[in-house]
């Protein structure tokens, strides 16, 4: 991937979630955009989205369904020579996290066999 497209990816990834945090109430919910990917030719992103607190669907469904307003609202802080179409989809990563972390921790709650003496 070209260190342009990079560039493109990480600005397009903060502005979108701007957008989300600023003009979206997600009763409860966390939110978060965990990575864009923009095609070559800029002509389509891929926008990755992270909810944490509640159902992912509805979500994705929203921010589907209104993909042409996030656009346009990004597009005027972004200047690019064509608009990439967004869709998004949800990243379960940060749900199996949290999953992971409250396993670890379970585990560490267990007991543990004595220590031998040297």
């Amino acid at each position: 991937m070209s260190r342009r497209l990079v560039r493109v990816n990480e600005l397009l990834l903060r502005e979108i979630g701007n957008v989300i945090q600023k003009d979206y109430e997600w009763h409860n919910r966390l939110v978060t955009v965990s990575e864009v990917d923009v095609t070559q030719d800029l002509k389509e992103g891929k926008v990755w989205i992270g909810v944490l607190g509640g159902e992912a669907n509805s979500v994705i469904t929203k921010l589907n369904k209104d993909h042409g307003s996030i656009q346009s609202k990004v597009m005027k802080r972004v200047v690019l020579k064509s608009t990439p179409v967004l869709r998004f989809y949800h990243d379960s990563s940060a749900v199996r996290g949290v999953e992971i972390v409250n396993l670890l921790e379970e585990v560490e709650k267990l007991p543990k066999a004595p220590e031998e003496d040297s």
